[in-house]
């Protein structure tokens, strides 16, 4: 290989080596001239090193092998020494870097001699998978707590992070990784395993761990199986191994850890789990101590791998009782691990991640047909509740249909104005946005929709926030929020979740606790300690023996509604009950959870019991049987209103009292220091009010210029139009000048003819031949135009007599139809008497003597009729005046259309004989002399 890349190399480069004498050095290429940094590579990267064979043209030269990005691809560098002896020398500096260094660990034959259980050093190994969000971040992927597989989604790219942590025996120093492989399946052969790109390695901040971190591009061909799908009923394995140079060690030890794994959908959504996101084996090396003949110098290892055992193979060796090892020997001297037993999880002091717990949308079929019954009865009138509701309420309202539900109990069924009001808001400016932005990035990490940085979540959250801070100018953004703003985001769109947050914080009174310096949150907490003064007296006695105050464990309770450490399961049935029954909810589940958790509060002190608030106690509901039992017995204390009603009314007694029994100078400090941030808050609102103004006039004076150049474009406009219409007027009496003088010329067509005729005896007396031609040709075309006017005007004639014949037979067959209709008349006994022989209404005759006359409505009747009759004729009559009128038009347009061909044929016709007369006899004029 050296032979040929030296044969390919067309134009060498003079490079200066520089080669580390430790193994976490770097090789660079140094420009002889400059001493600028050509390149560098990592030692961790030189797979090895080799120089030409010696006798060869390639003695001089030698090579390293470095790998290059990802594990397919490797580069081989090839250099040549001007001086052939300093081979050797660079080769040794190479061996040099690569042997561990004996310097670490003093090694003297004055060590300790080992105990029988001392040959035994525990390793514990855990493996962490990342995956890329989209913005440029790797963030852990989720575990499942019942199957303990890691959830991954295809086609991302991803880290492995090995974290490898010494915890019995003498420390063995780690001095680098030889390398970090990966292989999808188990009990995977070494030849199938696929070496990762390895991207850094070294200890932890604290120097307990040693870390190594490796890409992983899953497009790969070979690890196809874990970047497709897996089936819901399935699981697959995949196996990850990292080989560690360890002081004192004879041979790099590899670590095997086989996994289950999950491929997800892209559409699922990856809810954060309780378990941790950590897969954890503690592995058990034991070594055998070299003699001192067996050594290969008084400074190289002291041991040698004897077997190398997992927790859970040494379990699973205990529990079929087989002597031997279940194991496979790697070529390094470690042993493969059998599939590890599903991971219980440990308790530790960390607190619960806010949005943590997944909460299922299934629901028995019985209880959706309830509610569905529910809210059909409810929509038909939404202004009164149904009496089941608050029963339901506190049975926990169905995940698929709280949504909907909530938006009713709060009122938010027609909210157009507030989602057009929030449009709006969204626009303007906040001045608390750094502390929303802070905030957002802290609001439910543990939940898949608000984890990603820039995401979905993370925006509607921010518009939300921001919205309500320029909504409510008086309290703005306040910490917490953002938690109540996320429950409801996770339900509803984020107009409709706005217009709940807004009914919460005026309607149910949350915003009330935020003003006057918490002076009502305060109120409170004096509420609760009284009602733990009479609900668990004996825990009320401890509180204050170790000075334990509700503010210092209850403060989030009230000012966030239980949503920023609990589960969601629980989060979401206070929220109903919330809504339900109003904020006084807030002290029945606050009682619930300290009754529960008594008997464990009634053994610590003050540091202990505010440890157990913040991390036992929401871990104790992650379990959904736990939660419901919390709220069925929060459900069940009674809580009256009048009794909330006279703690208040003492608290307020209390608070004067205190007052009064202030130093004056205290309480005028105190009023001072509420007036100046009153005042602050009114030059604030002035400050926001003038700047509104200030852009409301911009506003308005570019609104005014916007008017006035309308206007005056519409003053252009109409100016156009009025110049428009008198060019109308112009060419109205210029066409009307134009048709008089047709009307004359029809008159002067005779003279045309003679003149025709004049000009034929002209043409031929002339002369000249061409003369002739011309007029010859003129006279055919005069002649075919008369012909061609000619029938036009006879079909014109043939059309007006069809016309007539028409109007004749449509005439004769009305007074064929009007004499059938008289005989029918005269035929009939009783029409004959009321009509006369000509069709008219005969009035009946009146007697002389006055003793039989006529019935006067009667004679009204016969006269209305003959009204009617003569109305109907006239209405006939212009009927036909109108037919008439519409063929004269008809007939006059079409003897226009003809006059005007014949008129311009002939003048056409006229104009061109003259013009030719004209020039002949200005050639004959000038000939003649």
């Amino acid at each position: 290989m050296i032979s040929i890349l030296r044969s390919q190399c067309q134009l060498p480069l003079d490079v200066t080596l520089s080669v580390p004498g430790v193994s976490e050095g770097t090789v660079r290429l140094l420009d002889p001239q400059t001493s600028t940094e050509i390149a560098n590579y990592p030692i961790y990267k030189i797979l090895f090193c080799v120089r030409g064979h010696d006798g060869t043209a390639e003695s001089d030269c030698f090579a390293f092998t470095e790998s290059h990005h990802n594990a397919d691809i490797f580069r081989i560098h090839v250099f040549r020494c001007e001086i052939q002896e300093a081979v050797s020398r660079i080769l040794y500096s190479f061996a040099t870097a690569f042997r561990r260094s004996a310097n670490k660990a003093s090694l003297t034959a004055q060590a300790p001699p080992l105990t029988p259980d001392s040959d035994v050093f525990t390793f514990t190994v855990s493996l962490e998978i990342k995956e890329d969000d989209g913005k440029g971040t790797f963030s852990a992927v989720s575990k499942d707590k019942d199957r303990q597989s890691f959830k991954l989604r295809p086609g991302m790219d991803k880290k492995i992070v090995i974290y490898v942590q010494q915890t019995s025996n003498k420390e063995l120093a780690i001095e680098r990784c030889f390398g970090l492989l990966l292989s999808p399946g188990k009990n995977v052969k070494n030849s199938d395993m696929h070496l990762l790109d390895l991207e850094s390695m070294g200890k932890s901040s604290d120097g307990k761990s040693y870390i190594i971190t490796g890409s992983w591009n899953p497009n790969t061909p070979q690890f196809q199986p874990v970047n497709e799908e897996t089936p819901k009923d399935k699981l697959m394995y995949m196996t990850t191994a990292v080989d560690l140079v360890i002081t004192e060690v004879e041979e790099p030890v590899r670590f095997v850890l086989e996994t289950r794994v999950r491929v997800c959908s892209p559409s699922e959504r990856l809810f954060w789990p309780f378990s941790k996101r950590s897969y954890t084996e503690t592995f058990y090396l034991k070594l055998k101590q070299l003699e001192c003949k067996e050594r290969k110098s008084n400074t190289d290892t002291l041991y040698e791998v004897v077997c190398l055992e997992s927790e859970s193979e040494r379990e699973r060796r205990k529990t079929t009782a087989t002597p031997n090892l279940m194991a496979t020997a790697s070529p390094h001297g470690a042993l493969v691990p059998s599939p590890p037993e599903d991971e219980e999880e440990e308790d530790n002091d960390e607190p619960l991640l806010s949005g943590s717990g997944d909460v299922s949308k299934e629901c028995a079929e019985k209880i959706l047909e309830t509610w569905g019954d529910l809210l059909s009865k409810w929509h038909l009138n939404l202004a009164v509740r149904p009496r089941q509701l608050p029963a339901l309420v506190r049975s926990g309202i169905p995940e698929a249909l709280r949504g909907e539900v909530w938006q009713l109990l709060a009122g938010c069924h027609n909210n157009d104005h507030q989602v057009e009001e929030y449009r709006t808001l969204i626009t303007k400016e906040s001045p608390q946005d750094s502390a929303i932005t802070r905030d957002i990035n802290r609001t439910f990490p543990a939940h898949d929709y608000f984890k990603d940085t820039g995401g979905d979540g993370q925006d509607s959250l921010y518009k939300i926030c921001k919205a309500y801070s320029v909504y409510d100018q008086e309290i703005g953004y306040c910490q917490g929020q953002s938690f109540l703003a996320a429950v409801l985001l996770l339900h509803m769109p984020e107009e409709q979740a706005f217009s709940v947050l807004v009914k919460i914080m005026f309607d149910y009174g949350l915003r009330d606790l935020f003003k006057q310096n918490f002076e009502d949150l305060h109120c409170k907490f004096f509420q609760l300690e009284r009602l733990m003064q009479e609900y668990i007296p004996d825990l009320y006695v401890h509180f204050l023996n170790v000075g334990l105050e509700a503010h210092m464990y209850a403060s989030q309770w009230f000012l966030t509604l239980f949503t920023a450490k609990f589960p969601l399961y629980m989060v979401f049935h206070i929220i109903d009950l919330l809504l339900c029954e109003g904020i006084s909810v807030i002290f029945n589940v606050a009682l619930a959870l300290l009754k529960t958790s008594r008997d464990d509060l009634l053994q610590t002190d003050f540091e202990g019991a505010l440890k157990f608030f913040r991390v036992p106690v929401p871990k104790r509901y992650r379990s959904e049987e736990n939660a419901k039992k919390l709220m069925e017995l929060a459900c069940s204390m009674k809580i009256s209103q009048k009794k909330l009603k006279k703690h208040e009314k003492e608290y307020h007694t209390m608070r004067e009292q205190q007052e009064q029994q202030e130093a004056p100078i205290e309480r005028y400090e105190r009023e001072n220091r509420r007036l100046q941030e009153a005042n602050m808050r009114l030059e604030q609102e002035n400050d926001d009010l003038a700047h509104e103004l200030v852009s409301s006039k911009i506003a308005l004076r570019k609104d005014l210029d916007n008017a006035e150049e309308k206007a005056d474009a519409l003053n252009k406009e109409l100016l156009m139009t009025k110049q428009k219409l008198v060019d109308s007027e112009d060419e109205k009496r210029r066409l009307e000048e134009e048709s008089a003088q047709l009307k004359e010329m029809c008159v002067c067509v005779c003279v045309c003819v003679w003149v025709c005729v004049c000009v034929c005896v002209c043409v031929t007396l002339c002369p000249v031949p061409q003369l002739k031609e011309m007029c010859r040709r003129e006279l055919d075309k005069s002649e075919s135009e008369i012909k061609k006017n000619g029938s036009i005007i006879g079909e014109y004639k043939q059309i007006c007599s069809q016309l007539s014949e028409r109007l004749e037979k449509q005439q004769t067959a009305n007074r064929g139809e009007l004499e059938k209709i008289r005989l029918k008349v005269e035929g009939c006994e009783k029409c004959s008497v009321l009509f006369s022989t000509e069709g008219r209404l005969k009035v009946a005759p009146v007697s002389a003597g006055g003793g039989a006359c006529a019935d006067p409505d009667l004679e009204k009747e016969e006269l209305q009729n003959q009204l009617r009759e003569m109305e109907l004729e006239l209405a006939q009559t212009k009927l036909q005046l109108v037919e008439a009128e519409c063929k004269i038009q008809d007939l006059e347009h079409h003897l226009g259309l003809a006059l005007s061909e014949v008129q311009a044929a002939k003048k056409t016709w006229f104009n061109r004989t003259l013009s030719s007369i004209k020039t002949v006899t200005g050639a004959q004029g000038k000939d003649t002399a």
